[in-house]
């Protein structure tokens, strides 16, 4: 499990080969109970190590494609799952909460909503105002540079884009962790900007 920019967030990941890129998962490691995001499978190694850092008491996903391992892992620990509160009806697992834009559902962690994407409602989270976790709109096919879900995915672009506009005028962001791709852990803001900048 790899430590990232701050003490307190890891991740794990695995090598997607159609993609090319990294998928990831993260943790977010906290006194009052750890949250993961987006939990791919766990080898036993970061399985041990998971479970070094305390209990697990939340995990939270982005969009129906990101379930990946969530229902073992809750299995495993216990944790209250978190899912798109615009995916409720159809998600393919159950979950105790499900989450909109503005919702908070613990201290230091903001929800928005990503419309435009292949999912409804798509889930991103904003943990202490600084670190932008993204699911499958927001992601980085090159080292430093963010892009977009395919346009043939997509299913509003002009919606799509306007969800990253808005994150784009956040100035505090300064980390950028992807599910699909290389992050970006530093001058978050200014690479979102170039992103909008890129998009037509």
């Amino acid at each position: 499990m790899k430590k990232l920019h701050i003490p307190s967030l890891y991740c794990w990941s695995t090598f997607d080969k159609d993609r090319n890129i990294d998928f990831h998962s993260y943790l977010w490691v906290r006194p009052e109970g750890n949250v993961v995001f987006d939990p791919l499978p766990l080898s036993p190694h970061n399985s041990k190590r998971l479970m070094q850092f305390g209990p697990v008491t939340h995990i939270l996903i982005s969009n129906s494609d990101h379930v990946r391992d969530a229902v073992r892992l809750g299995e495993m620990t216990d944790a209250q799952i978190y899912g798109p509160v615009a995916e409720k009806d159809h998600f393919p697992i159950p979950c105790s909460n499900w989450l909109d834009e503005g919702d908070k559902p613990m201290q230091g962690l903001e929800v928005f909503t990503m419309q435009g994407s292949k999912s409804p409602g798509e889930l991103a989270f904003l943990i202490g105002g600084h670190t932008l976790i993204t699911g499958d709109l927001i992601r980085a096919h090159e080292g430093g540079k963010l892009c977009l879900l395919p346009d043939h995915k997509l299913t509003d672009k002009a919606a799509a884009i306007a969800s990253v506009k808005r994150l784009a005028k956040i100035p505090t962001i300064s980390a950028i962790l992807p599910g699909d791709g290389w992050p970006v852990f530093r001058e978050g803001q200014t690479v979102l900007r170039e992103l909008v900048s890129s998009l037509k």
